[in-house]
């Protein structure tokens, strides 16, 4: 048997009077149905429930604000959350464990220097189970000896494996560049101290920091709004405290600068970061704002990885986009690259940023990027998962599903005269600070010639 010829795309795409011409886009259509209660119980906690009934399923989300300023905190916190799950008063590990597998639920923590986060999901029917698990651990979890012993042994392998990578050594610069000893900085503790932490250390802690007011509880899924509050309450009643968790101090605003360039000997490749101030989701510029975004360096047809991926092969990745932190935003732009070429992929990166203000994206480019972002958050709601995370994050800065269901008309309605000067002013090279991280013996005399690049220098 003789083998098909292969044939292009384009071949593909031919027919006998021409190119195949592609589909006229649909009709765009809300981000979601998205009928809820959003109201706040009794013990200042706030519950944000929304019905999402595509699969039997709910999705649980709780933030607690949990920041501190010990310098122990991290590693008390670090601790506290991977004990959480392992045991209360009335159940020990095996038993948290099996009842929810009953429900085909699971419970999970992270923590941060923002929040203390516990995620579940759980079969819509199984959601008092998982509701009674959740208020045990909340107001029960013992922190035994043997476990906090246990998780600080793992955390601390954990950490010495983390800190030997790349993107790790990166962010962790880059955080010292932006923010100094704020808080903010410390999102993994370190291990001398996680070693130090004692169960009496834990339990202090979960006493003074785990806490309902100021905290949020997101509930996705094939629920009644209004009768899972009620139930949320009754589940919760054990759980209350005349103080609120503790919000992490505002940031500073982020001024421009020089880069600093972070030696890490022998390294063969080096981590360009860079940092700068933009709006938080409530401003009226921020969809104007998100679209410039996506031009310069948020999808993969942005001119940012076009120049120094497609065209100039510097890196195989670039990739720019927001962090959310309270009631304030930054930009990240960042690339991996091989040391021979970061000098000049960081040359390339600043000159899109100017152009990208001086050349601004066309009417074809806004429209898009404009596609584009409304697609994308349609796809990341679609799911009950996806719904969850997306008002988990609205709700830890005040925001609800109004602002969901409305954004997608707030980026239609963006013009570009609008995304053109928002990336004027926000995208200009000289509001930018950051870190480029590699061997500084090898980086060092292009970045210096390059100019804008200071070297750290060891304590």
């Amino acid at each position: 048997m003789t083998a098909a010829a292969h044939r292009s795309a384009v071949e593909i795409g031919a027919t006998p009077q021409g190119p195949r011409e592609v589909p006229p886009l649909g009709e765009q259509r809300a981000a979601a149905d998205l009928s809820h209660v959003d109201t706040v119980l009794g013990n200042g906690l706030r519950v944000l429930a929304v019905r999402k009934a595509t699969v039997p399923l709910v999705e649980v989300r709780l933030q607690i604000p949990f920041a501190g300023d010990d310098p122990m905190h991290p590693a008390t916190a670090e601790v506290l959350a991977e004990t959480l799950l392992t045991g209360t008063r009335r159940r020990d590990r095996i038993a948290i464990d099996t009842e929810l597998a009953l429900i085909g639920g699971e419970l999970g923590t992270v923590v941060d220097p923002e929040h203390l986060a516990v995620s579940g999901t759980s079969l819509a029917s199984g959601l008092p189970t998982l509701l009674d698990v959740l208020a045990d651990v909340l107001t029960g979890a013992t922190h035994v000896d043997d476990e906090v012993a246990r998780e600080s042994a793992r955390i601390v392998e954990r950490l010495a494996v983390a800190r030997t990578q790349p993107r790790v050594i990166a962010r962790e610069a880059l955080q010292r560049r932006r923010y100094g000893d704020h808080p903010y900085t410390r999102e993994m503790p370190r291990a001398e101290d996680v070693a130090e932490v004692t169960p009496e250390a834990v339990r202090a802690l979960h006493g003074q920091a785990v806490l309902p007011r100021g905290s949020t509880l997101v509930l996705v899924g094939d629920i009644d709004p209004d009768t899972v509050v009620g139930d949320v309450e009754r589940a919760l009643t054990g759980w209350e405290s005349d103080r609120s968790a503790a919000a992490l101090p505002a940031l500073p605003d982020l001024a421009g600068g020089d880069i600093l360039l972070v030696p890490r000997a022998g390294a063969v490749q080096s981590q360009i970061r860079l940092s700068a101030q933009a709006l938080p989701r409530t401003d009226p510029r921020y969809p104007a704002l998100q679209l410039a975004n996506l031009a310069f360096g948020g999808y993969f047809s942005s001119r940012l990885v076009e120049n120094i991926r497609e065209d100039k092969g510097y890196t195989y990745g670039a990739h720019s986009g927001f962090e959310f932190t309270g009631s304030k935003a930054t930009v990240q732009v960042e690339a991996d690259t091989a040391n021979e070429v970061t000098a000049a992929a960081l040359l390339e990166t600043r000159y899109e940023l100017g152009r990208l203000g001086l050349v601004p994206p066309t009417d074809a480019d806004v429209e898009s990027v404009r596609q584009y972002a409304i697609g994308s958050l349609l796809i990341a709601t679609s799911s009950q998962g996806g719904l969850a995370g997306q008002l988990s994050a609205l709700a830890a800065v005040g925001l609800g599903p109004e602002w969901l269901a409305a954004h997608p008309e707030r980026v239609a309605r963006v013009t570009t005269e609008e995304v053109a000067q928002a990336a004027l002013d926000f995208f200009a090279p000289s509001r930018f600070t950051g870190v480029v991280v590699g061997d500084a013996d090898t980086l060092a005399p292009q970045l210096n010639a390059l100019g804008g690049v200071t070297v750290e220098r060891p304590e």
